[in-house]
């Protein structure tokens, strides 16, 4: 998806962009490519930085209050100065590695309901910054993280909603300052033991991290509660793995616990599960971990002016 817009920051007659991804769909730890192409305006223009950056939307919790926010959360500059002169056309390549804790976006083919990603291009110029194109961004499941998701199914679990919550998960290797959780109403098998799942992956080049929170029922004289999970699993596990018989064993050594491994800034502790199996990397995804990531401020209006329905901003 392209869209053109002319950046308003420098008036009429200024310079406009076009980012064109080669294809916007991708997965952790892969490489999104593409092109930037700037168009001089009427007059020449020194230009001071070109940046591309990953933007999702994020909910916030403080103060007895939740709201979501937009969130720069990777960036990578595609251009140091340059002159661009009147109605010259420039075009400028780039790959971008994608963090391996990239939030997933879509599951064969479907958007997971309320999530949404874009690339933004910044165009810096005489102090301004534009804020430029904006292309949505398609972040589609490692192997490993399809087969979890596909054992939920198969065990009868429903997908209610996914969202991003900033906070960090203690007793992980988690380093974008937020987290996915994918919820699911519970089966009929397990909907006298617990209401709802919420599942979060923490990705790294050699695996992944598995938390479970599973909404506990009440019994006749004890409260409900949520009981958490700690699992590791090696991307070489995808296959050759019964994923049903795995996920079913987490939910039932889950729910068999009580009390809370959530401390007062997220989950700590460790459970018992499969070990990470080192150099399970997935077959080309040769990036290394989130190198030179940048975290944005919370950025109100980083989808603002494309007229665009993108990716389910709305609710």
């Amino acid at each position: 998806m392209v869209f053109k817009k002319m950046l308003s920051a420098f008036g009429v007659g200024g310079p406009s962009v076009d980012t064109v991804l080669t294809n916007p769909n991708t997965r952790p730890g892969l490489t999104l490519e593409g092109q930037v192409n700037l168009l001089g305006g009427d007059a020449p223009a020194n230009i001071e930085q070109v940046v591309v950056g990953l933007v999702t939307r994020v909910e916030i919790e403080g103060h007895d209050t939740e709201y979501a926010g937009v969130m720069e959360f990777h960036r990578l500059p595609v251009s140091g100065p340059l002159q661009l002169a009147a109605k010259q056309q420039l075009a400028i390549p780039f790959q971008l590695p994608m963090p391996w804790e990239t939030p997933i976006t879509d599951v064969y083919g479907q958007r997971l309901r309320g999530m949404t990603m874009g690339l933004r291009t910044e165009l810096a110029i005489a102090r301004a910054v534009d804020k430029g194109d904006l292309d949505q961004v398609n972040v589609h499941p490692l192997p490993v993280h399809e087969r979890i998701l596909e054992a939920f199914q198969r065990l009868g679990f429903r997908f209610k909603h996914a969202d991003l919550e900033r906070g960090h998960i203690r007793g992980t290797q988690q380093t974008l300052p937020f987290y996915q959780e994918i919820e699911f109403f519970a089966s009929p098998q397990y909907a006298s033991t617990i209401n709802e799942v919420e599942l979060t992956f923490v990705t790294s080049p050699h695996g992944v991290e598995v938390i479970l929170e599973c909404d506990k029922r009440g019994g006749f004289l004890t409260p409900g509660h949520d009981a958490f999970g700690h699992y590791r699993v090696a991307h070489t596990d995808a296959d050759g793995t019964d994923w049903v018989q795995v996920v079913d064993g987490w939910l039932r050594e889950t729910t068999s616990r009580y009390g809370s491994l959530r401390g007062a800034h997220g989950f700590g502790g460790h459970g018992h599960g499969r070990g990470v199996g080192m150099g399970g990397v997935v077959a080309g995804a040769a990036v290394g971990a989130v190198g030179g990531m940048i975290v944005g401020d919370m950025i109100g209006d980083a989808f603002e002016g494309d007229g665009e329905d993108f990716g389910g901003f709305e609710e």
